[in-house]
């Protein structure tokens, strides 16, 4: 553990925190009696929350043939593992407040990442889920660092972008510690599990060990091939990657994808993030 990191998180007094539904929502749906009714009714304890499941339910990515009106219905649709994901996703949404555009962006990105990683998992042995929440969650590292400090989170993406590099080596000439670190140390604290909190510290290094679980170094795999289908698109980034070579990047090769799989896969991912980009924002 980086030292200044553990300090800086300690340290600070205003740090975001997951709201406490999507933490009762994990919790029962670990117990065995875990029912549709009591989702919903642990749901709809947090409105902002519960409206935002039912319009995300609703919307082109997730395929529903008729309108969801309710939780239940939305749960019976869906399914347990989707309304997980869901919850989760509607109650991180609420750490990247105050919206300015470095929120705006850094939610924009994150979100279409797990929607690339839930699309490049149904071509793989990777739980699509488990895949999605992984991807929302991959540079949750940036919104608290953002946190720490506005004005030194501000300096490394204008570093970045003057001396065209990423993000990831500019914030090296910044921070003491990377936005993979921050993010890994703050859903630990979450109590996410270990799994997430691997595939997220991991997500640019690919430091694995030889008796690493060969799913977690895929899923790793999945999730950095959906940051760079944003990069590719220029979701939440200043500029499409026009030049970036997916088919050469190690995690398309980890994947086993050519570029024929790779280019189908890209313009579903454009086609439905385009589609729902609207309500993602809202």
């Amino acid at each position: 553990m980086n030292g200044e990191l553990e300090n800086a998180i300690n340290s600070a007094t205003d740090l975001p925190t997951i709201p406490v539904v999507a933490t009762k929502v994990l919790q029962l749906m670990g117990e065995v009696s875990c029912n549709s009714e009591a989702l919903a009714r642990v749901i709809a304890a947090d409105p902002a929350v519960a409206a935002r499941v039912l319009k995300t339910s609703n919307s082109a990515f997730y395929g529903c043939q008729r309108k969801i009106t309710t939780l239940s219905e939305a749960i019976v649709m869906l399914g347990f593992n989707t309304l997980k994901s869901m919850v989760v996703s509607a109650s991180v949404k609420q750490v990247y407040k105050p919206y300015g555009l470095t929120e705006k962006l850094l939610w924009e990105h994150s979100f279409a990442a797990g929607m690339a990683a839930k699309i490049i998992a149904s071509n793989t042995v990777i739980d699509k889920e488990e895949a999605f929440l992984a991807g929302l969650f991959h540079d949750i590292g940036k919104i608290i660092m953002n946190h720490l400090s506005n004005e030194k989170f501000q300096a490394a993406m204008q570093y970045s972008y003057n001396e065209n590099i990423s993000y990831v080596e500019a914030e090296k000439h910044i921070f003491p510690f990377s936005h993979d670190e921050v993010g890994a140390y703050v859903i630990k604290k979450w109590n996410f599990p270990d799994t997430l909190t691997k595939v997220v510290h991991q997500h640019h290094r690919f430091e694995f060990s030889d008796s690493e679980d060969e799913y977690i170094v895929y899923l790793t795999a999945v999730v950095n091939l959906a940051d760079l289908f944003c990069a590719k698109l220029g979701i939440g980034h200043r500029a499409p990657n026009d030049e970036l070579d997916l088919e050469k990047c190690p995690s398309a090769q980890i994947c086993g994808l050519k570029n024929d799989r790779l280019n189908t896969l890209l313009a579903e991912f454009n086609e439905s993030f385009a589609a729902d980009r609207t309500l993602i924002m809202s």
